[in-house]
């Protein structure tokens, strides 16, 4: 599946938000430079939605807050569970 994202970098904590509008707010604690804010991204998303490593990608937007993740093995009403569960 294919979820669109709102990332902050240089947060003070990290971890998935909730819901803005159709995409999915993660923050995370590093800077967007040299890939280090997009490796986090998908750290934080696979260890929040309980996914196995290297099962989520990002397709676009590796230079901007918004990004779009390509993710394997998951459905949409999973991930609006996940979601749910995490962010109450």
């Amino acid at each position: 599946m294919r979820l669109s994202l709102k990332v902050t970098a240089k947060s003070a904590r990290a971890g998935v938000m909730g819901w803005l509008g159709d995409h999915l707010k993660i923050a995370v604690r590093e800077a967007p430079e040299r890939g280090k804010a997009n490796a986090a991204v998908l750290r934080v998303l696979e260890e929040a939605l309980a996914l196995p490593r290297g099962s989520a990608r990002i397709v676009a937007g590796h230079a901007a807050p918004r990004k779009l993740v390509e993710i394997d093995g998951l459905e949409e009403a999973e991930l609006r569970r996940k979601v749910a569960k995490i962010v109450g």
